[in-house]
C-alpha cells in the first residue's frame, strides 16, 4: 500500500492508506540507518573482525560509538560477538545470516552514492 491524498467533491483533502507508525521504510531505517551502522555491517561481510581492527577500519567513528552500535546490532540479531580465549583477550564480531540480508541493499546504496556528483568542498575545510 502507498499512502496518497485524495480530494473529495467539496475540495477537502483526505489521506488514504496512511503509513502506520513505523512504516516499513522507517522501521528499516531505524535498524540500519544509525550513524556507522551500515559501515560496520559492510566491514564484517567477509570475515569476523576484532574490535580494535574494526575501529581502525571505520575512520571518524569513536570506539565508544562503534561499541554502542555493535551492541545494538547484536541485540537485533545482525551481528554475533565472540570472546576469543587468547592472551590478551580479544573480541571478534561477525555478521549473522540476518545481517547478511542487509548487504544487498547496502551495496546498492554504495553504488548509488558513488554515481552521485561529487560534493562541493566546504569553504571551512
Amino acid at each position: 500500500m502507498h499512502a496518497r491524498i485524495d480530494e473529495g467533491p467539496n475540495g477537502r483533502k483526505t489521506v488514504v492508506d496512511a503509513c502506520m507508525e513505523p512504516c516499513p521504510i522507517e522501521r528499516g531505517m531505524r535498524i540500519v540507518g544509525g550513524k556507522w551502522t551500515g559501515s560496520i555491517l559492510w566491514h564484517l561481510k567477509d570475515d569476523p573482525v576484532r574490535f580494535n581492527d574494526l575501529s581502525r577500519m571505520i575512520g571518524g567513528a569513536s570506539k565508544k560509538m562503534i561499541a554502542e552500535r555493535l551492541r545494538q546490532l547484536e541485540a537485533q540479531g545482525l551481528v554475533r560477538r565472540e570472546v576469543a580465549n587468547t592472551k590478551p583477550v580479544s573480541v571478534l564480531y561477525e555478521i549473522t545470516g540476518l545481517g547478511r540480508t542487509a548487504l544487498g541493499f547496502l551495496d546498492e546504496l554504495r553504488r548509488w552514492t558513488e554515481s552521485l556528483p561529487a560534493e562541493p568542498s566546504s569553504p571551512n575545510r
